[in-house]
């Protein structure tokens, strides 16, 4: 996954997530105040540029305070296809299993997807 620090980056990407609200909602919100100085310390990340198939945004993993809240561990995505998410869950560092985390999204089969990685890991989704 890259992390976009760049300005003009994160303009592109906020002016391509608004072109598919409501769904990218949840991202576009963090998108925007990373873009306009990041008070809260977050970091957005993309599988690929300027091409991309998955946006995540979370908490920088310096500001991670407690491994097992997982309000703090929040994680908002939006993707293209269901298989970027599931790679994401699936073998990427950016969602790891020491963690305890939510996802929000906004999109149809998130939940699904979410359920199918976990049960092949024999892990439990509340």
């Amino acid at each position: 996954m890259l992390i976009l620090r760049c300005p003009a980056q994160l303009q592109l990407l906020e002016d391509t997530l608004r072109k598919s609200l409501p769904t990218t909602l949840p991202v576009l919100g963090t998108v925007m105040t990373v873009a306009r100085g990041n008070p809260a310390s977050h970091e957005v990340l993309v599988d690929s540029w300027p091409h991309f198939g998955i946006v995540l945004t979370r908490l920088c993993p310096e500001d991670h305070r407690d491994a097992r809240d997982y309000y703090t561990n929040q994680l908002s995505v939006f993707y293209r296809e269901k298989g970027a998410l599931q790679a994401l869950l699936e073998g990427t560092e950016a969602v790891t299993r020491e963690r305890a985390f939510q996802i929000l999204g906004m999109q149809d089969g998130l939940d699904e997807a979410v359920q199918e990685v976990a049960s092949a890991r024999g892990q439990k989704v509340e």
